[in-house]
């Protein structure tokens, strides 16, 4: 299954921290594309350091809970301690799209929920796959970040 993952990390060596984690995701998950980097904003609670932001195409045969518990693994094993919502992180990883899956669970949604509306992800992830369709909205992700600013975003 190809799927995309939003990376973000705004403490400690960032850079290193985004390298981490891409290097932490095979065998169970096989990296095809990186994005650029992208320094941008906080979103949500912005008295924190900028993030730096990236999106991954990958490759998996892990189910989507099962991709979920390993992109949490790697958080962790990279010293991701819990913080309030929003709020400052080492590294953060999240499924933004699993083929065209759409899943509704308390524990996972995807596509991921917030996608439309953060320029963090969708510049990173309109390099990478701008004709890619939204499975609920059908609209393509060059469509979705055409209806969001994305100014103060700068490539690293």
């Amino acid at each position: 299954m190809i799927v995309y993952l939003g990376l973000g990390t705004n403490l400690g060596k960032r850079t290193d921290n985004l390298q981490a984690a891409a290097t932490a995701l095979p065998p169970a998950v096989k990296v095809l594309r990186v994005s650029s980097i992208y320094e941008t904003e906080p979103w949500g609670y912005i008295e924190q350091p900028a993030f730096l932001n990236q999106v991954i195409e990958a490759e998996t045969l892990l189910a989507p809970l099962e991709l979920l518990a390993h992109l949490k693994h790697i958080e962790a094993d990279l010293g991701r301690q819990p913080t309030f919502r929003f709020g400052p992180r080492l590294i953060d990883l999240d499924i933004l799209f699993y083929g065209d899956w759409v899943i509704d669970l308390p524990e996972l949604r995807i596509p991921h929920p917030h996608l439309a509306e953060r320029a963090f992800v969708l510049a990173p992830l309109a390099e990478l796959a701008p004709t890619l369709r939204h499975p609920q909205t059908g609209k393509t992700i060059l469509e979705l970040a055409a209806n969001i600013s994305l100014s103060g975003i700068k490539i690293i």
